[in-house]
């Protein structure tokens, strides 16, 4: 086999998947059901299914765990903080930048509370000096 032999039965199997994929269609109801889904609601389900899983997943862990977990939700609030000024910068509206303002601040302000709280639980860790 020369090679303009191997390009023209490259071709035609080309040419044989277009045409198998053009054939194909989509079961009934599968567009319809796509534009009856708005992203927003999309979305929303999303962060309130984040949300709960957060909850059951926080309140459910042993006291011993709590200063490891302290540490853990810093890292995520600083990521968030990351997203919350990329949100600010580069945000098309003013509702986008109100809302990426308002998650710095709440995000900065869980990460400084987790400091305090973890500098105070490490406290009751150490031995009491005597005067």
């Amino acid at each position: 086999m020369n090679q303009n032999d191997l390009t023209a039965k490259l071709q035609a199997l080309v040419a044989q998947a277009q045409d198998a994929l053009a054939s194909v269609q989509p079961p009934p109801g599968v567009e319809q059901a796509a534009t009856l889904v708005e992203p927003f609601m999309f979305l929303l389900t999303i962060f309130l299914l984040a949300c709960f899983v957060g909850y059951y997943v926080v309140w459910n862990v042993t006291p011993a765990l709590h200063s490891p977990l302290m540490g853990v939700t810093n890292a995520i609030s600083s990521v968030i903080v990351v997203g919350a000024i990329l949100a600010v910068g580069l945000g098309d509206s003013d509702l986008a930048k109100g809302f990426g303002l308002a998650a710095a601040a709440l995000a900065s302000v869980n990460i400084f509370g987790g400091f305090i709280v973890t500098r105070r639980m490490l406290a009751m860790f150490q031995s009491k000096k005597k005067g």
